[in-house]
């Protein structure tokens, strides 16, 4: 297992390429935690998460041999852009092997940097296992997104950053994966702050680890299910399990519906684009899954924003939704001059803002001469659209 010096060293290799992001205060959250909670914006990275960190210190470790011969990586995106990255800065050759439905944007980011992409797989274990051979058959360096004593060392310098922003640290919230972030950052943590309690955070979707850190032996799963796609890993690593064991204090959950939530929290409140898995830590802030810090100084990790906008798009929508800011509304006309015009002007007395409307007359289920309008609007709350639902009930449209 590595040890403190070894992050020391790490990050040392890696100051001049890696930023240091910023630690800072959350009010909102604070307040809703009824703590004094830090938010450490990782989202805010040179490749946008926190895995150049330990991509860029394990090929810095290699020797001049084995860098010339490049490197591989297995990835969905984050670890595929900070291997890529580092490879450029040594300039050496980098393929990189991920999944056939990665988004295109991230398959972009990765040749930004000049590395090869080769889509292989309809998961990450797929592309993993077709990376394995490909390294083997053409002579290239595996750099391993978590199984690495020196990306482990790599992640570790970000709990370092952490202690030296938040001299009196009661608590930090990790997100967990693979388990290389949560390895490297208790390692450092519990050696400088042994008080200081370590929590990961794991996608409900993606049971494996946390059902590991419970059972005390690692146990893998058959599939994973989960928009943090960061952190959707399917198997246990006994290597990050056993630093897990030794470090972190309790492993929690939250469900896609709670990550949804934090992810819209982050982007409205606090002005920032953080990437499902990245969110999992204010998740369990904003669902009170976190027990006992009240009045505590606690650092929840953002560590990453490589957000899919599609994505992003639908989270917003439904947000909107679950927030009585938007309303859809479907009902039923008379198909005759004038029907609609009333229907709207009640809308509009309302000061409800229809931004899509769409009119059907040939569904099978309508009576001849009725006709469906369906309307997506703008309203201002819950209070609002009760006062729409009693104006159109009276009116005959909603029984």
């Amino acid at each position: 297992m590595i040890n403190l010096e070894n992050i020391k060293q790490a990050q040392q290799r890696i100051q001049e390429v890696v930023a240091k992001t910023p630690l800072a205060y959350a009010p909102y959250l604070s307040e809703l935690s009824s703590a004094n909670v830090y938010l450490k914006k990782e989202n805010l990275q040179i490749t946008g998460a926190f895995k150049i960190r330990g991509a860029y210190n394990k090929i810095a470790s290699l020797s001049d041999a084995e860098r010339s011969l490049g490197v591989i990586a297995a990835s969905a995106g984050n670890h595929a852009q900070g291997v890529a990255l580092s490879a450029n800065r040594f300039g050496i050759k980098a393929v990189i092997v991920m999944p056939e439905s990665t988004p295109l944007t991230k398959v972009n980011g990765v040749k930004y940097y000049g590395a090869e992409v080769v889509l292989h797989g309809s998961n990450y274990d797929e592309a993993y296992g077709y990376a394995k051979e490909y390294a083997q058959k053409n002579n290239l360096t595996f750099v391993h997104p978590f199984e690495d004593k020196e990306v482990i060392a790599g992640q570790g310098t970000l709990g370092l950053e952490i202690l030296e922003n938040c001299e009196k640290l009661d608590a930090v919230i990790i997100p967990i994966g693979g388990g290389g972030l949560i390895a490297g950052m208790a390692t450092a943590i519990k050696t400088l702050s042994p008080n200081t309690k370590v929590i990961g955070v794991s996608a409900s979707g993606a049971p494996a680890f946390k059902q590991s850190y419970e059972l005390k032996n690692a146990v893998d799963t058959t599939k994973v299910r989960t928009i943090a796609d960061g952190i959707a890993v399917r198997d246990t690593s006994k290597i990050t399990l056993e630093y897990a064991l030794k470090y972190v204090d309790e492993v929690i959950s939250v469900d896609d519906e709670e990550i949804a939530s934090a992810i819209l929290y982050l982007l409205e409140k606090q002005k920032l684009v953080v990437e499902g898995a990245g969110a999992v830590s204010v998740a369990a802030l904003l669902h009170k899954k976190v027990k006992g810090l009240e009045g505590k100084n606690i650092a929840a990790v953002l560590s990453g924003g490589n957000m899919d906008v599609t994505l992003l798009s639908v989270i917003i929508e439904k947000g909107l939704i679950k927030s009585h800011r938007k309303m859809n509304l479907t009902v039923t006309l008379i198909d005759k001059p004038g029907s609609l015009m009333h229907f709207t002007q009640i809308l509009q007395r309302l000061n409800a803002n229809i931004v899509h409307i769409a009119y059907d007359r040939t569904s099978v289920s309508l009576d001849y001469g009725d006709a469906n309008v369906t309307v997506h609007i703008e309203t201002k709350g819950k209070e609002h659209q009760d006062e729409i639902y009693e104006a159109l009930k009276s009116e005959g449209y909603i029984r």
